[in-house]
């Protein structure tokens, strides 16, 4: 960091804007994460010190607060960690997260269905902010697809991790018979633009259609063209969008799928990798799930490119997957 610093004194440091915004911003993040460690590191001190005290007048309320905020800090600790393994620079970005379910109708539509909610636990417990761009509700149940906008730090550098095939097993409670089955459904994740970053399209290249929203919204969403597809000829990425009212609104967030799908495409280019996001769809079924959540005949969560696992599944559809998203990160160390 001594020497990013000693690069900003120097005089013909602005002669390359671009270079010089670029060394502005990783001391900038330097700076911020040995800051987060000094603010940790002070919270242990002050900590310790008030658990002596503590002990000396034998206080057991306060013994029980430090109990607790030794817990909070120790998961604030285990953040910081996890996010040190998040270097690439479209990690800090917010994410764009879709879900398909696989076949089986209803009952893979009600996993992705539960699915959804899990994530959005997930982003509620971390305070990000969510906003559900499309959703295409099941016949029966469940949903056939949905797209959420997921606003945080870091939100794309968590949320990759969870990129992959989700497999169900449970009692169906759609089956008159009670009868075991299998669900799949698959989860896509790709990182928001920013606004400086630029995405080249031809307008030419789009054929943008309007057609009537489906499922809930009310009497209006459902009487006007006001839900959007748009298709980019050259690679074949199609994106809806239909939770707003207004087909203005929806464009202007279709576009902002579209160009997060596109700058996916160009960093799976870029990083020399043999298949593209779109290529890498492999069929939602056996055989290609990462994790695999089963209710019965006894309960249990597993992923399956890290083992790691745990019993308690009602906390895991209740939102807390950092556990798992922590295993993959350990288990994938960032690129050089």
């Amino acid at each position: 960091m001594a020497e990013l610093e000693a690069k900003t004194s120097q005089i013909n440091f602005w002669d390359s804007p671009e270079d010089a915004q670029q060394i502005l911003r990783i001391l900038n993040e330097k700076k911020e994460r040995l800051d987060d460690w000094k603010d940790h590191q002070q919270q242990l001190e002050d900590m310790e010190l008030m658990l002596e005290m503590a002990r000396e007048a034998d206080d057991a309320a306060v013994l029980a607060d430090l109990d607790r905020e030794s817990q909070v800090l120790a998961d604030s600790v285990k953040d910081l960690e996890l996010r040190g393994l998040l270097s690439a620079p479209e990690d800090k970005k917010n994410a764009i997260l879709t879900i398909h379910p696989g076949a089986g109708g209803t009952e893979s539509q009600d996993w992705a269905q539960m699915l959804m909610r899990m994530f959005l636990r997930w982003a509620e417990r971390r305070n990000f902010k969510t906003d559900v761009m499309d959703l295409l509700p099941g016949e029966e149940a469940g949903i056939k697809s949905a797209t959420i906008e997921i606003k945080g730090n870091y939100a794309y550098g968590y949320l990759k991790a969870e990129v992959g095939v989700h497999r169900l097993v449970r009692i169906s409670p759609f089956d008159s018979n009670g009868r075991r089955h299998t669900s799949f459904a698959s989860i896509f994740v790709h990182p928001e633009l920013d606004e400086d970053i630029e995405i080249d399209i031809n307008p030419n290249d789009l054929r943008i259609d309007t057609y009537r929203a489906s499922g809930a919204g009310g009497q209006h969403v459902n009487r006007t063209d006001s839900a959007v597809r748009i298709t980019h000829e050259p690679t074949g990425i199609v994106v809806t969008c239909q939770s707003e009212r207004s087909q203005h609104k929806n464009k202007a967030n279709a576009m902002k799928i579209l160009k997060a799908r596109l700058y996916q495409k160009k960093l799976d280019e870029e990083q020399e990798k043999r298949q593209k996001l779109e290529d890498s769809k492999t069929e939602i079924g056996w055989g290609n799930q990462i994790r695999s959540y089963v209710f019965q005949p006894y309960t249990m969560v597993k992923d399956h490119r890290t083992t790691h696992e745990t019993g308690d599944i009602q906390r895991v559809m209740d939102g807390e997957i950092d556990d798992f998203i922590y295993a993959f990160l350990l288990k994938s160390p960032p690129k050089k």
